[in-house]
């Protein structure tokens, strides 16, 4: 019961740092005199992709736990990782499209971050397509450990872009004190949120692996009976 009440504190906790990152930002923080209002998207914007990093990391980590010690336990941490890591690096993509239109007038360009980002967001949507595709338990952790090492390349490419390479993108925004202020409380609620999602994912996948090694310890003490009685 107590673990209960923790969890729905987190979750209370969250949605009320939630509530205050959004009053902050529309109406505390003031606007950029370029962009306007549209460059308050940049508040859950890098938020999110600070936590999609983290999550590439986690898996990373994890990957490179399971094919060290060889326990489930990592393997069911990368898969959870990896699902969060979708969903935020999509809304990566979103948030920077709704800021490219507002900002510049294209919904899309093909320049160096926004491709690396996209291929940021294709690798663990395929990384999650190849686990769905392995049917042996312990083939799938291992071919998936490996994919999360190789899919973990691109997140540095992402980061450096923008920096090492011409770029629609800004490498850096000059921010009044309190759009640094702002932002950094935005990162609290999202990183709660993160965190928090990826913990939920990782007791599903821990739950769904233990139904599955329970109907295979039933259907093989359903077998062995039916076997040895026709020997009979």
């Amino acid at each position: 019961m107590t673990r209960q009440y923790a969890i729905i504190a987190y979750w209370l906790l969250t949605a009320v740092a939630f509530i205050g990152a959004i009053v902050l930002v529309f109406t505390w923080t003031p606007e950029e005199s370029s962009m306007g209002v549209i460059q308050k998207i940049f508040y859950f914007h890098l938020p999110v992709a600070i936590n999609t990093f983290l999550a590439c990391a986690v898996v990373f980590v994890a990957s490179v736990g399971y094919l060290v010690q060889r326990d489930t336990w990592w393997d069911d941490l990368a898969a959870a990782a990896a699902n969060i890591a979708v969903v935020l690096c999509t809304g990566v993509l979103l948030t920077g499209m709704l800021w490219a239109h507002g900002a510049w007038g294209v919904w899309w360009t093909w320049s160096p971050r926004l491709t690396f980002s996209f291929m940021l967001w294709l690798l663990y949507v395929v990384y999650l397509l190849v686990r769905s595709s392995v049917e042996s338990a312990q083939r799938r952790a291992l071919v998936s450990a490996v994919f999360g090492l190789v899919a973990f390349l691109d997140v540095p490419l992402v980061y450096l872009s923008a920096r090492l390479l011409p770029d629609i993108h800004p490498g850096q925004i000059a921010l009044a004190p309190e759009m640094k202020l702002t932002l950094g409380f935005c990162m609290i609620p999202i990183t709660l949120l993160a965190a928090g999602l990826i913990c939920t994912q990782y007791k599903i996948n821990k739950l769904r692996r233990a139904r599955q090694l329970q109907r295979q310890e039933q259907f093989q003490l359903g077998v062995a009976p039916t076997l040895a009685g026709g020997s009979l």
